[in-house]
């Protein structure tokens, strides 16, 4: 009788980790943002039907990298307990916070479940506030942990790289022009450190923009409103190693 093959849970679970993480690295990156009157999502994504971005309640957002069926499932899972929370209790009960452990325990039952692979997936979770400093972003990455973000922040492909230059440029008191322009800078820029266009019919574009008269914060900037802004914020926020990209835009 042979001796079944033996792995330490460590090694498992480092394991699961390896292969989790090298699902979302193939996945185009995504940048979320603060800006002076909100918080900005700007990604890479030619489909016009599969989007990274999306509503969950009034004041709160959500945006995936890695797997689309997986954080799909993971969205309209958001959505239901959004929205059976805000009927049974009260709207100001739904928040950032809670949507996040919701979403903390879900990647993290599945992580250490052997049963099944781990979601090849990492979310992030955004609430504007009334004023700046009452806005929240979470990062979830696929085992389940809670990483609270404040000022910018990238996930999926190259976003250590996406990172580091939106920390040296980045601002909380940026137009929604000007986050705008240094989160389309930041995503052209290849892991070899080169340079590339991104056209604005390849961008989307969300926004949770607290001016919004309206309950509902979430709106998607298309057409000619986002070439207007990718126009605007060229000539204002781009240091001088970076103002050739803001011409080609």
């Amino acid at each position: 009788m042979s001796t079944p093959f033996y792995v330490s849970p460590q090694q498992q679970m480092a394991d699961r980790a390896e292969y989790a993480r090298k699902g979302i690295a193939r996945g185009r990156s995504l940048v979320v943002l603060q800006y002076a009157d909100g918080i900005v999502f700007v990604g890479e994504n030619p489909s016009r039907a599969l989007h990274k971005f999306s509503e969950i309640y009034d004041r709160i957002g959500f945006a995936a990298a890695g797997k689309y069926n997986e954080y799909e499932n993971l969205r309209i899972g958001g959505v239901r307990y959004a929205d059976l929370r805000g009927y049974t209790y009260d709207r100001d009960d739904v928040t950032a916070r809670g949507l996040a452990n919701v979403y903390a325990q879900t990647l993290g039952t599945i992580f250490s479940s052997a049963a099944e692979k781990p979601y090849e997936v990492e979310l992030v979770v955004a609430e504007v506030g009334v004023t700046r400093e009452g806005d929240q972003i979470y990062r979830l990455p696929h085992d389940g942990s809670i990483v609270d973000e404040h000022g910018s922040l990238a996930v999926g492909g190259n976003a250590e790289q996406i990172s580091t230059y939106l920390d040296q440029h980045h601002s909380d008191s940026m137009t929604l022009a000007e986050a705008l322009k240094l989160a389309v800078r930041a995503l052209s820029r290849d892991t070899n450190g080169s340079e590339r266009e991104i056209p604005a019919e390849r961008l989307e574009v969300a926004v949770l923009d607290r001016t919004r008269p309206q309950k509902r914060k979430f709106k998607r900037i298309v057409g000619r409103q986002l070439s207007r802004l990718l126009d605007e914020g060229g000539s204002t926020d781009a240091p001088s190693d970076t103002e050739p990209e803001a011409d080609a835009e």
